[in-house]
């Protein structure tokens, strides 16, 4: 089997020279202060070659251990030293490739190096499939005993017990290896998803009021969404997803196979669903998931209430779904450079430290990001890092308010690797979602903290209040609509029923319309729009949105503490220093059990009802501004 997939590796991996720019091969090299350099992480394709092929031929050296692994202290700590290595080798190289095919995804090369990288790593989790099962074989005493008996294996304590936690859920050598053959063809969903909307989908032109003609790609349709006009608005929508309607039938497809894959990994795993599955690597028990939908529906007035106000200040006699990302306040246009939204972001995580200041600073300024929008650039943004190096920022940057709440939320991610790399070693420095996204979204409170200090009209502050309110709509409200939606078809699909684009349009209207209050007269939802789960990357990434909801429920919490402690004199840093505690503990302990040590516990409905509690707060503030505003405006003529 080695020799057999090392032969297609290198088939596929010619030991070529060819450069790596700071974008894809081939492209125009943009300003190198607003874009990568991957020679970074790799001067060259063959370097990256060799790399690749030296972790696959170290997979034979784990073979040997393979009988032996808990003999002795020193032969576990060797063998585990190398299964940790070749993942760090394989990780950075599935990296760089994957970097490499997001500048520009119209490229065959870039295809070819990730689904190389992912052949790979499929290679790797079958070779070393039987390494799980071993440790479980020889018991939690024994595995204990060699811990305590090695000094050096202190390291690898967590991930141990996390392995002996899922005893019950882990195969025999055998059928793990098989399970893992197919990770490739588990990745295939994502891949049809991913290459049709970036490289090959057919975005529609139109022609705005002012005589402009724009292509509605995804960085187009995020940016013109939010025009003033609200003609231009309804025209963005109705094009965009008319095009999207027309190829639901692909995206199901491409969905049902994910979606099946998850179902498949659960049943293969003994779990009784895949929602078990996909929350037991964290050890988040799924009341958690279950409890937060309730918990949304419980106060979907709270949102309405939002909605309505979103309304009365745009002056309109009916909302749309299609007026909810258009400035709440008309002429407030303020766009931001690069270089604004960095010194906002730094001045944003003041109250973090001194130390975290300098590190995010000349991360930001030296090549952490890949700024602005291209011909094949990979839409949205995200945070990824190399273990021994720095993190990475892609963003598809122009200028938006909401752009620079993104750089503070990818900056958030990148801290968080930064400090976990540095603290942690390799098994533990990573982290799951479920606290990752807390230390985004908490930088992002913070930032909007900041621009409401600076604020310097009513204009301004209702425009960042609506900021606020709205973020908490897509983190609160419309990520845990996705996360309802998402565990409908899981179950569907676990029910062994297909996902068709008509049900899966169907199911994603009603969510919409009674998240938004169709019924009640408060969101109008165009029947086009159904088509926008198709448009969701995140559905394929196995229960992975809900984490948003309760990430921004912690952020809020912690961000409260943390600005409270700053503000007040002689107050200490003890807050500020549980949460970077918690970031540089990496996966070292349980998420869960880091937060509750942190201040947040999220078994328990205090942090969303605090939550709501400030979302009602923002609105009160809101309109006492408008009330102050209407009752300073000149009475009209023969008013008593």
């Amino acid at each position: 089997m080695k020799r057999r997939t090392s032969f297609a590796l290198a088939l596929l991996l010619p030991l070529a020279t060819l450069a790596v720019p700071g974008v894809a091969l081939g492209q125009a090299e943009p300003d190198g202060r607003y874009a990568w350099d991957l020679t970074e992480i790799f001067p060259s394709e063959q370097a990256w070659s060799e790399t690749l092929e030296g972790a696959v031929a170290d997979l034979d050296r784990l073979e040997e251990c393979q009988g032996e692994l808990t003999a002795s202290p020193d032969t576990f700590h060797r063998c585990l030293a190398l299964w940790y290595d070749v993942d760090r080798r394989l990780t950075r190289v599935a990296t760089w490739a994957n970097m490499l095919y997001d500048l520009d995804t119209r490229g065959p090369r870039g295809q070819e190096l990730k689904r190389a990288s992912q052949q790979a790593i499929t290679t790797a989790s079958a070779a070393t499939a039987w390494i799980r099962p071993a440790i479980l074989e020889a018991g939690a005493d024994r595995v204990r005993a060699l811990v305590a008996a090695e000094p050096r294996l202190a390291e690898f304590r967590q991930p141990l017990e996390d392995i002996l936690r899922a005893a019950p859920h882990t195969l025999d050598p055998g059928s793990e290896k098989l399970i893992a053959q197919t990770g490739i063809i588990r990745a295939a969903g994502q891949d049809i998803r991913d290459v049709f909307v970036n490289a090959e989908f057919p975005y529609p032109e139109i022609t705005l009021s002012d005589g402009t003609t724009v292509r509605l790609d995804a960085a187009a349709y995020t940016q013109y969404r939010a025009l003033p006009n609200r003609q231009d608005r309804l025209a963005v929508f109705r094009a965009f997803w008319q095009r999207y309607g027309e190829y639901t039938s692909t995206l199901a497809t491409a969905l049902n196979a994910e979606i099946q894959a998850h179902v498949f990994q659960a049943d293969a795993h003994r779990f009784d669903t895949a929602l078990e599955a996909a929350l037991f690597s964290d050890n988040v028990p799924t009341a958690v998931y279950d409890q937060l939908i309730d918990d949304v529906h419980a106060h979907l007035p709270t949102l309405h209430r939002y909605l309505e106000l979103r309304e009365r200040m745009m002056g309109l006699a009916e909302l749309g779904y299609e007026d909810l990302y258009a400035p709440i306040v008309p002429d407030y246009d303020r766009t931001f450079t690069p270089e604004q939204a960095t010194e906002l972001t730094l001045a944003a995580v003041a109250p973090l430290g001194p130390r975290y200041v300098a590190a995010l600073g000349a991360g930001l300024e030296g090549g952490w990001v890949d700024w602005f929008p291209r011909p094949g650039k990979r839409s949205g943004a995200y945070s990824t890092t190399v273990y021994g190096l720095h993190p990475f920022q892609l963003q598809n940057f122009t200028g938006l308010y909401e752009e620079v709440s993104t750089l503070a939320h990818e900056a958030g991610h990148s801290m968080h690797s930064f400090l976990a790399d540095a603290a942690q070693p390799y098994a533990t420095s990573d982290y799951p979602i479920f606290i990752a996204e807390v230390a985004s979204t908490l930088n992002e409170n913070l930032l909007f903290h900041t621009m409401l200090d600076r604020a310097a009209s009513d204009d301004e502050r209702l425009f960042l209040l609506g900021s606020y309110l709205d973020n908490l709509r897509t983190t609160l409200f419309r990520q845990t609509m996705f996360a309802e939606f998402e565990r409908a078809i899981h179950e569907r699909a676990g029910a062994g029923r297909p996902l068709t684009g008509e049900f899966l349009s169907n199911l994603y209207l009603e969510l919409l319309r009674t998240y938004y209050g169709s019924e009640r007269g408060v969101c109008a939802v165009d029947p086009l729009y159904a088509a926008e789960w198709a448009y969701i990357p995140h559905f394929f990434y196995n229960y992975y949105v809900y984490q948003y909801a309760t990430s921004v429920v912690a952020a809020i919490s912690l961000a409260q503490g943390i600005l409270d402690e700053a503000g007040a004199a002689d107050a200490g840093t003890g807050r500020r220093d549980a949460f970077l505690d918690m970031l540089a503990a990496g996966s070292s302990r349980y998420a869960y059990d880091m937060l509750k040590d942190a201040g947040v516990d999220l078994a328990t409905p205090r942090p969303f009802e605090a939550a709501m509690a400030e979302m009602n707060r923002i609105m009160d503030r809101m309109e006492e501004i408008l009330a102050r505003r209407a009752s300073s405006s000149p009475a009209p003529a023969g008013a008593s």
